[in-house]
């Protein structure tokens, strides 16, 4: 394994710290990227990964988003991410479970966790029972899920105003990517307003079960990216903006909750050029990271929801910034967090 500073997605990282536990097999990653706003906040990704570099990079790119997605946010925390190596069978015990909770305990609070893909609330239940350092416990946030879903429902709506001038999003073909915790709460409520729906899952029977309540279409995984529609949400894993899959694009924006779209920077630059509108990542999908640290210096459920409420403020800051001066909405969201965590 490569030193991790020596990855193309080393940041100028804190910390990239390495974990194993003999007895339980446990090994994980967690990556410190900026405290500059306060703990480095971000949740841990259960994930069996066929090569260890993957992680590593998964985790620098994942930590450093959660540092600008809690800066354009405006909340008082730093980023930080964490990756629990699980096996082919993605075993998880109880004592795998506490090995990782005193992998975060010894950091002291320098990073905080919460739930990500893998993580239940249960399991975040559990790490408290060891380490005081964790987020999104029932009744303090709980399953982010649905209020990522809300803020990225909110940014898909300004998406459709902004690319397609239109106020609704009745009949306005949306194409999303996964419809796990996020992506079916999205498109629920996407259906509630009349969208027309198209889904597409690795879980085929999912899809097809959440299209048939909701009167959508399904499509192959492998074909939802090329699908002729007005929006494409990407809702599932990162890195699916490819200099290939934008190629094959057919939709007038991208706006959707999955972490780290593009492949490279590169990518944003691509979607420009080919005048697709791009909802930056971390600012759409920030309604759950708002919602797990509401015990962070938020004032209750009306300022969480205000928060949520103020992403296509945030969205549309980015767009009309990218319009005057020609930078790409990732190259000006960027620039707009590194300010605020002090790298500008």
């Amino acid at each position: 394994m490569p030193a991790a500073y020596d990855l193309p997605d080393f940041d100028a990282h804190e910390g990239v710290h390495l974990f194993h536990d003999r007895p339980t097999g446990m090994t994980a990653i967690i990556a410190v990227h900026s405290t500059a706003l306060g703990p480095a906040a971000g949740g841990t990704r259960f994930w069996h990964y066929a090569d260890s570099n993957d992680a590593v990079t998964d985790a620098l790119r994942l930590s450093r988003g959660m540092s600008y997605k809690n800066a354009m946010a405006g909340l008082p925390a730093g980023g930080g991410k964490a990756v629990i190596l699980a096996d082919a069978d993605r075993t998880k015990t109880p004592d795998l479970l506490a090995a990782f909770a005193r992998a975060v305990d010894s950091l002291g609070g320098r990073y905080i966790t919460a739930q990500d893909v893998g993580m239940s609330e249960a399991d975040m239940v559990a790490l408290s029972q060891v380490t005081r350092h964790v987020a999104g416990l029932p009744g303090l946030g709980g399953d982010p899920g649905p209020s990522t879903a809300k803020g990225v429902y909110l940014g898909v709506c300004a998406a459709v105003r902004r690319a397609l001038g239109r106020d609704s999003v009745r009949g306005v073909h949306i194409a999303v990517q996964g419809v796990g915790s996020v992506g079916g709460g999205l498109v629920r409520l996407l259906a509630a307003d009349g969208a027309r729906l198209t889904l597409a899952d690795v879980d085929g029977a999912r899809a097809a079960a959440l299209a048939g309540e909701l009167g959508a279409a399904v499509a192959p995984v492998d074909a939802i990216m090329s699908l002729d529609a007005d929006v494409l949400s990407p809702c599932a894993l990162g890195a699916i903006l490819t200099p290939d899959s934008i190629a094959a694009l057919r939709v007038a924006a991208v706006a959707g909750g999955a972490n780290n779209q593009l492949a490279t920077e590169a990518q944003g630059a691509q979607l420009a050029a080919r005048g697709i509108l791009y909802a930056p990542d971390y600012v759409i999908n920030a309604g759950g990271i708002i919602n797990v640290l509401r015990h962070m210096g938020q004032g209750g459920d009306a300022e969480v929801e205000a928060r949520i409420a103020g992403i296509p403020d945030r969205l549309e800051a980015v767009w009309a910034e990218s319009a005057t001066t020609g930078e790409t909405p990732a190259q000006v969201a960027d620039r707009m967090a590194q300010g605020l965590i002090g790298r500008g």
